[in-house]
């Protein structure tokens, strides 16, 4: 398939003017193995119950709603949502629940198989790609009522190849390093510009007695994150849209600096990584064991209410001063309709509330670590995190979604998970894992 719009022709427009003053952000990744396990029964065990009005029919009927909210605040917040939409679209909503990796992981036996009505899901390539492939039901009729509430940017981000829409946006956020400023301010910290000046301050965090960068990758996609931020301040952010879509070779040098670079970072990784989620390695900045993580503005999930204004962030630092830092990350999430619903009255009423104002507020209401994308969402209640992150992504010149994101969903999940886990775990043979890479990449994007 062809590649999709990049995130350059999203960005203009992306984060409305009033940002920067009132702020607004969120977070969701993924990572879509496109194979057959036996999880799947888990998944289509969703999209059998619930629903008791046929595609088109009235929306009488119980909507069924898949949905990978499965931590404890995404949950909290999955719940209020729900009740908030019965409330004020009158409809029954019944939520199927499924744990994120798991849910990432099926995702295409799930859409081929009985899905629910609505299901939650990820702007970008990964959007685009399964609309292509029939598994989505057109929803531009609803951006009729809902599109005054978004910038042309976001609509953008929600069309398909066809240019119609498959995709409701709801929050986003930023992907920083972030940590907690009571454990800085204790020990004389300031947040570095250079990557040189991040060696040095993680050199002093282990003279510390602290884990520098807290780090996770059992689930395989947090690592993305890392590669995505050091090839961006590396090659620029026009060459990692290029590597991501297949159009430059892994084996270029530049792939190869970008890992090299990382190899001198990983003495400052936290040990046994490929074991630990990335909840567990967040608990480290919690904790104040570790000074920092790279990471996206969801690690506030992880954080008590009353420790929320301790949390602070900084820009992944700059690599090369002719690139600079002016490429942010930040993934955009939200809600698609499956290709046969059985309630679609119901089912659009429901996406017509996710596009609301109201569902901005109780979403980042009650997950602070999110940013309403609605423009119109009443933003007063932004904690000084939120604001900032609003900020920060407005002052972005470039705005990547996220490796799983940006490339095909086969080469992110049946590729680059296990390559960067490998890279991980012995990190001393680069040149034969970009020309592994290279050789399955050409196979998978000429297929």
């Amino acid at each position: 398939m062809n590649r999709p719009a990049t995130e350059s022709e999203y960005l203009a427009g992306l984060v409305p003017a009033s940002a920067g003053r009132h702020g607004f952000s969120r977070r969701s990744m993924l990572r879509g193995s496109l194979l057959a396990a036996g999880i799947p029964a888990l998944l289509a065990a969703c999209g059998d119950g619930g629903g008791s009005g046929n595609g088109g029919g009235g929306g009488g009927g119980q909507v069924t709603l898949g949905s990978n909210f499965s931590d404890e605040v995404p949950l909290k917040t999955m719940k209020a949502m729900v009740e908030d939409a019965q409330k004020k679209q009158g409809i029954s909503i019944k939520l199927n629940t499924v744990d994120h990796t798991t849910f990432q992981n099926n995702i295409n036996n799930y859409l081929q198989g009985s899905p629910d009505d609505v299901f939650s899901w990820f702007a970008g390539y990964r959007m685009q790609f399964f609309a292509a492939q029939g598994l989505a039901s057109d929803i531009s009729d609803i951006w009729g009522s809902i599109g005054a509430n978004y910038t042309d940017a976001f609509k953008k981000a929600s069309t398909g190849e066809d240019g119609k829409q498959y995709f409701v946006p709801t929050t986003y956020g930023p992907w920083a390093v972030f940590y907690r400023k009571s454990l800085w301010q204790e020990k004389g910290y300031q947040a570095p510009k250079t990557l040189d000046e991040m060696k040095t301050l993680s050199t002093q965090m282990q003279k510390d007695g602290l884990v520098p960068l807290a780090f996770a990758d059992k689930e395989g996609w947090p690592a993305m994150g890392t590669f995505d931020q050091l090839n961006m301040r590396i090659n620029g952010y026009q060459f990692h849209v290029d590597l991501m879509a297949g159009k430059e070779a892994w084996t270029d040098q530049k792939v190869k600096t970008v890992f090299d670079t990382w190899k001198g970072l990983l003495p400052f990784h936290q040990s046994d990584s490929l074991g630990r989620t990335w909840q567990e390695a967040a608990t480290g900045v919690v904790n104040k064991t570790s000074g920092m993580m790279v990471i996206g503005s969801f690690i506030g999930q992880q954080f008590e209410e009353a420790d929320q204004s301790d949390i602070d962030f900084f820009n992944f630092p700059e690599v090369d001063s002719a690139i600079g830092a002016d490429a942010v990350e930040a993934p955009i999430d939200g809600f698609m309709m499956s290709k046969r619903p059985r309630n679609e009255d119901g089912a659009k009423k429901l996406l017509e509330y996710f596009g609301s104002p109201d569902d901005g507020v109780v979403q980042t209401t009650n997950d602070p670590s999110g940013i309403a994308a609605n423009t119109k969402s009443d933003q007063s209640h932004y904690t000084e995190l939120q604001k900032k992150c609003a900020e920060f992504v407005a002052s972005a010149k470039s705005i990547s979604q996220f490796m799983d994101r940006d490339t095909r969903p086969d080469f992110a999940s049946t590729v680059m998970i296990p390559s960067l886990q490998s890279f991980i775990q012995n990190p001393n043979d680069i040149d034969g894992l970009c020309t592994q890479i290279e050789n399955q990449k050409k196979s998978i994007f000429t297929s």
